[in-house]
């Protein structure tokens, strides 16, 4: 009992020593080693100036989360983990917070937490003592933490009834990069993660609806940051879209797959690949180190036979369309069109469809949908495919 009772305030005191976050990108990360000894595993960060952190636990999948300044990282991903370490992963959760999340193996304590000044050899370094634990003590670490931890700040869903003005009436278009920040989503063959490709074709597509002179196009992140499941269609919403497109690019074992495909929401997954998908892709706010304890009901509750049956039609109607589009100059997966459980497209009432440009684990795949000739060409035929949509949807009086 005394060792808990010593954890426990220790993990408070880092808590009480955490600073706001300071001005953006005042600090870089040059360095990250891992070492172990005995049952400690320590976890060092090069930092160019001392920082203090929030350090916190989330269960469930068992982590330790660091938050620091804005920041540049500034050294390679290739670092091997050691002992009850399993994995880590970084990127800007929001602004001036960058987040890096470590995967542990099983339950683990923070037993140590403290700084160092230059030496010689190195610059300011953060270290973290991690020690195996058992869950009780874990998860009486996490419960501690838990009024200290920052929560995911969302904005209320708008009334969708109150009208919004128009840019000359054009449609409003709203693209959504998937992934972003701690959250680097697949890792393919060619070496860069979804989440700059993804970024890279998404700024393709609204450069080209926004050539057109017909669309108002707004992005969910123009850089690579992180937002959370629910936040993506919120910002649809917000803005009263027309049409909610998500871009992701798809991963699998079978380097020899490859091809787009296109999804609409349904309870119910069209097959296993679509079910797999949507079991990886609904781990997004996990994987960033999202706070799920305080996460209101908004995405659980807003299922498939709540949303509007014409919204989810419409979704399907521009699915159709954008496959054959995609079809005249984009490689397609043999099974283009799929439904799947997939919390990012539950608004329900903005038209949306999630994206899957290609395959990062085929490289002829993922070299083209990384290319800008590859990028042009999936921005063509969303641009071709989101014409003849509202084309039909005139021809409706909508």
């Amino acid at each position: 009992m005394l060792r808990l009772l010593n954890v426990l305030v220790f993990i408070g005191v880092l808590f009480l020593g955490a600073t706001a976050p300071s001005s953006a990108k005042d600090i870089t990360i040059d360095g990250v080693r891992f070492g172990q000894n005995g049952e400690t595993t320590r976890f060092v960060l090069d930092v160019s100036t001392e920082a203090k952190p929030s350090i916190f636990l989330l269960a469930d999948p068992y982590r330790v989360v660091i938050d620091l300044p804005e920041a540049n990282w500034k050294t390679a991903d290739t670092v091997d983990t050691s002992g009850i370490v399993e994995g880590y992963r970084h990127g800007l959760f929001s602004p001036g917070v960058y987040r890096i999340v470590l995967d542990l193996k099983g339950p683990a304590t923070v037993a140590n937490s403290f700084t160092l000044p230059p030496n010689g050899q190195y610059s300011h370094r953060l270290v973290l003592d991690i020690e195996p634990t058992s869950r009780d003590t874990f998860l009486a670490g996490v419960q501690s933490s838990k009024s200290e931890r920052p929560t995911v700040e969302t904005a209320s869903v708008p009334d969708v009834t109150a009208p919004r003005k128009r840019i000359a009436g054009k449609r409003i278009v709203v693209i959504d990069p998937g992934h972003g920040g701690p959250d680097p989503g697949n890792l393919g063959v060619i070496g860069v993660h979804e989440k700059i490709v993804v970024l890279e074709i998404a700024r393709a597509i609204r450069d080209e609806l926004n050539k057109t002179g017909r669309y108002e196009v707004h992005m969910t992140r123009d850089r690579d940051i992180f937002h959370p499941v629910r936040e993506r269609f919120r910002i649809a919403r917000r803005l009263h879209a027309d049409l909610f497109i998500s871009v992701h690019a798809d991963s699998i074992k079978n380097s020899n797959v490859s091809g787009a495909s296109v999804y609409n929401l349904s309870e119910t997954a069209s097959d296993r690949e679509a079910a797999r998908l949507a079991a990886r892709e609904n781990k997004s706010d996990v994987i960033a180190g999202v706070n799920l304890d305080t996460a209101d009901d908004d995405v659980s509750s807003i299922l498939i036979e709540l949303a509007q049956r014409e919204t989810m039609n419409f979704s399907a109607q521009y699915a159709n369309i954008l496959v054959q589009e995609l079809g005249r100059d984009v490689p397609l997966l043999q099974r283009t069109h799929r439904f799947a459980n997939l919390g990012v497209l539950k608004a329900p009432d903005v038209p949306s469809v999630l994206l899957e440009a290609g395959y990062l684990t085929n490289k002829k795949n993922a070299n083209f949908i990384n290319s800008s000739d590859g990028r042009k060409k999936i921005a063509q035929a969303v641009r071709r495919a989101t014409d003849r949509y509202f084309q039909q949807m005139v021809a409706l009086g909508r």
